[in-house]
């Protein structure tokens, strides 16, 4: 498993901000299958301070009505919370992921955005929830969002589930 880091941020204007996808070698069928990590809940009173017009753009048209891009900055990491992550799938994961890539969200975010908690489930979208995993030892909550319709079907044998 690698891990590949492109969070390098020198200020960043607010606590929070990385991201970061999983490719998984087999899952559900299909090979190197690209999760996207996120925090589903969060404290409603968190980003009470955050500089929100700097946070997101008011220049760009909304991408949707539905969309909240508030939201997109909340789901994502601190710095502490992303390492706390990584070192969880390395020690975890290692034998069923082929990378573990880190990124920061570029600001300003443009208004509209949807965000992964909003995306909904399906036949081939769906969500990872690893707190309900035996032994989980995060503090807090984190899901994966993945979408199978991106990804090809595996060979008969290519791997196991």
């Amino acid at each position: 498993m690698e891990i590949i880091r492109q969070d390098d941020r020198s200020n960043p204007p607010c606590p929070r901000g990385l991201v970061a996808t999983i490719r998984i070698r087999c899952f559900k069928g299909r090979k190197d299958v690209v999760v996207h990590l996120f925090r589903p809940s969060w404290d409603p009173s968190e980003g009470g301070t955050y500089p929100w017009d700097d946070l997101i753009s008011s220049d760009h048209e909304p991408i949707t009505p539905r969309g909240n891009s508030r939201d997109v900055i909340l789901e994502s990491f601190t710095r502490d919370e992303l390492e706390v992550v990584v070192r969880y799938l390395a020690r975890r994961y290692a034998d069923r992921l082929t990378h573990v890539t880190t990124n920061a969200l570029e600001f300003p975010l443009p208004a509209g955005l949807l965000s992964l908690g909003s995306m909904p489930e399906g036949k081939d979208m769906g969500r990872i929830r690893f707190e309900i995993v035996p032994g989980y030892p995060l503090p807090f909550p984190v899901h994966g969002f993945y979408d199978l319709s991106q990804h090809k079907p595996m060979d008969q044998g290519d791997c196991e589930d």
